[in-house]
């Protein structure tokens, strides 16, 4: 029988590979035509219809207390925002190379709790904060030589920094007292509102083309979103903040490999080293 430290660290483990697979999921979407905003609408509502299905059968109960709204409208904006800023990125360079260098969010992390919280900056956090830096130095050239787009990568440290954020105020606020399946629901109901809006309430939503597509949709929705996001909370509640985060590193390797294997993207000597230097 697992202790609950090991099982937060399972689901930390768990949480970070299914978040590796958004690339899967997404670039056939954007393949048939599909942007951002509109291959994010359809995963959100449909985790929210598949989770709220989950809490029906369950009989949670979906009641909030009026000052756990404020917060949980927050953490689903921030949670949004990252997502919405880690697939723009996807139309700059390799799905891959930004899932890797979305893994500077730990570092971030790190740095959050030292600055706002006080938790003691030890010689191995600092010294993994220079290894990061290095290895994303080697990162500036995609797999066929060209530079990175300048643009894709303010675009991936933004997501990094709104997605360590999410986490710290997920560990940080009256919100780690919530069951782990109704914060998800709500940080995802909220978090849809950024696309409706940037949908214009749907006039500018675009249709997913073929029965095929809907299978990666609905799968964008269960794996990246709702498996992540729930053992991410389980974790965050078990083990903390930093650990969780430091467990990210299997997500630029799912990523990475689906990238290479699925995608053709390219995978050089300079490039597996930044990788590891970063993870």
């Amino acid at each position: 029988m697992l202790s609950e430290r090991a099982r937060g660290y399972v689901l930390g483990a768990v949480a970070a590979a299914s978040y590796g697979l958004n690339p899967l999921f997404a670039l056939p979407l954007y393949g048939a035509g599909l942007g951002p905003d509109s291959v994010l609408f359809y995963r959100y509502v449909l985790a929210i219809v598949m989770l709220g299905a989950l809490m029906l059968v369950r009989r949670q109960s979906f009641a909030l207390s009026r000052h756990d709204i404020v917060p949980l409208a927050v953490m689903g904006i921030l949670f949004s925002a990252s997502s919405l800023t880690l697939f723009e990125s996807y139309n700059f360079m390799d799905a891959g190379i930004a899932s890797t260098l979305l893994f500077v969010y730990p570092v971030m992390v790190a740095v959050i709790m030292a600055a706002f919280f006080h938790e003691r900056v030890t010689f191995s956090t600092v010294f993994s904060i220079v290894l990061a830096c290095t290895g994303i130095s080697l990162l500036y050239k995609g797999g066929d030589g060209s530079t990175l787009s300048l643009t894709g990568v303010l675009l991936v440290f933004l997501s990094s920094l709104l997605y360590a954020i999410y986490i710290v105020g997920i560990n940080r606020s009256s919100l780690k007292n919530l069951s782990t399946e109704k914060l998800t629901f709500y940080c995802l109901l909220f978090g849809s509102l950024l696309y409706v809006a940037r949908l214009r309430g749907g006039v500018d939503l675009q249709m997913i083309p073929t029965p095929a597509l809907w299978i990666n949709a609905i799968s964008l929705a269960l794996f990246p979103t709702i498996i992540s996001l729930v053992t991410m909370a389980g974790a965050i509640r078990r083990i903390g903040s930093t650990p969780t985060a430091i467990l990210g590193a299997l997500e630029p390797v799912t990523a990475l490999f689906f990238g290479v294997v699925v995608f053709g993207e390219a995978f050089t000597l300079r490039i597996g080293t930044g990788v590891l230097l970063i993870l």
